[in-house]
């Protein structure tokens, strides 16, 4: 994910990682055991000028193909990992075609 995310930034667009965790509270909002803690998938955030989210990035977690999924786009879109160039050209071209 960092090298779509220095690749996006090279060419300048603002890509931010988010990373997720899931963590259940008890009712008086103490957390509950650690067993009850999930972690989620990196996303790579995709920003246009404006600050509207153009797209998200993230990694298979079986296939470790990255995922893209555009704001304007088709369904999700697959791309291997040896290619993170691709990756940056379907954000490159989004962003074009928003205008922003």
């Amino acid at each position: 994910m960092g090298v779509v995310r220095r690749l996006l930034r090279e060419r300048g667009v603002n890509a931010k990682p988010v990373h997720k965790i899931s963590l259940k509270l008890a009712e008086d909002g103490r957390p509950l055991p650690l067993g009850r803690c999930a972690r989620h998938a990196p996303e790579l955030v995709v920003h246009g000028n404006a600050g509207a989210i153009i797209g998200t990035v993230t990694v298979g977690l079986r296939s470790g193909c990255y995922l893209v999924s555009l704001r304007n786009g088709p369904d999700l879109q697959t791309v291997r990992r040896e290619h993170p160039e691709k990756v940056a050209n379907l954000i490159l071209t989004a962003q074009s075609g928003e205008g922003v």
